[in-house]
């Protein structure tokens, strides 16, 4: 099943020809639902402005009720934006509406299958959907591809929740897009079904496809995404890649082991705050650029701690998000 994108020709053959054009660009993108009954007016989106570079997996974050799920929707031309420009894969959904959905998928968080349908019929009715000549549909190594090949004749009802994922993902690949969205593809699944997905994600990454990720585990966007964009009450607040977004966070952690038994009151330079872990650590978290390890260590010392062993946590990105979106 190598190159399985490379043999589709349908959406990829009538697009612009390739340049440095990014896989997603978006200007001043806003998007405003009317009131309702005793809703009032509301903002969802105040002019985004975002690309997203071809071959990467980008990573989508934000709050609850930051707007990730309606620039999402727009992308994937499910909502209608209020203003604004949107870009896929050099198609302008103004311009050619029909391209531009071609060459996006998405895998919903939510579980929308059709209970009476089994994976095989669910993912030929998609492919008709999307327009997919039944010559060029490859439903077979999609089972496979997403470990569903003993399930395909079995009703979506009776499969369990991680299945119904696979399924998911498997709906959101029937036309080949380049530009595939996961939103929140791994809420409550189990470890092995995360490890297959996340397998199945860098293969396609590999073989061309980009990837925009939206999670809440940040731990997942810090290990797969080149790239984070943080949306927070409609905006965006910031974008970066991963490793520049680590390093605004300025924050460290020693990690102390001072032995057993209770420790001495001791008093800690301005700006350090001291946790005693379970395993009886000492986690003493500071800024950097306001002070050094030294110091830190030298005012245990001073107390008469004991310092047996010592190492240093860097800053992950849930500290980088939580700084940044002030949560």
């Amino acid at each position: 099943m190598a190159g399985m994108i490379a043999d589709h020709a349908s959406a990829a053959s009538s697009r612009p020809p390739e340049d440095i054009r990014p896989a997603i660009r978006i200007e001043a993108l806003r998007k405003t639902y009317a009131a309702s009954g005793r809703e009032p007016e509301k903002v969802a989106l105040k002019g985004v402005d975002l690309t997203i570079p071809q071959g990467s997996i980008f990573g989508l974050l934000g709050p609850n009720g930051a707007g990730k799920s309606t620039l999402i929707n727009i992308m994937a031309g499910l909502v209608r934006k209020t203003a604004g420009r949107v870009e896929i894969w050099g198609f302008d959904q103004d311009v050619n509406p029909r391209q531009s959905r071609a060459a996006i998928g998405v895998m919903p968080q939510e579980l929308n299958i059709d209970p009476f349908l089994s994976p095989r019929v669910s993912l030929e009715v998609q492919a008709g959907l999307y327009g997919v000549p039944r010559r060029e549909r490859w439903t077979d190594e999609l089972l496979e591809f997403v470990g569903l090949t003993e399930q395909a004749e079995a009703y979506a009802r009776n499969l369990s929740g991680g299945m119904k994922r696979r399924l998911l993902m498997a709906k959101a690949l029937v036309h080949r897009p380049q530009v595939l969205v996961l939103d929140e593809p791994t809420a409550g699944v189990d470890i092995g079904l995360r490890e297959m997905l996340w397998t199945n994600v860098r293969r396609l990454n590999r073989e061309g496809m980009t990837i925009i990720l939206t999670t809440h585990y940040l731990e997942e966007a810090q290990d797969m995404c080149d790239e984070i964009a943080i949306i927070d009450r409609g905006a965006l607040i910031t974008r970066a890649p991963t490793r520049e977004l680590l390093a605004m966070t300025d924050r460290k952690t020693l990690v102390i082991d001072p032995g057993p038994g209770a420790l001495p009151t001791f008093q800690l330079p301005e700006g350090v705050t001291a946790t005693r872990r379970p395993d009886g650590a000492l986690a003493l978290a500071y800024a950097p650029s306001r002070l050094r390890a030294d110091e830190v260590l030298d005012a245990l010392r001073g107390a008469d701690i004991p310092i047996l062993d010592v190492a240093t946590e860097e800053a992950n990105l849930e500290d980088a998000f939580r700084e940044l979106t002030r949560t």
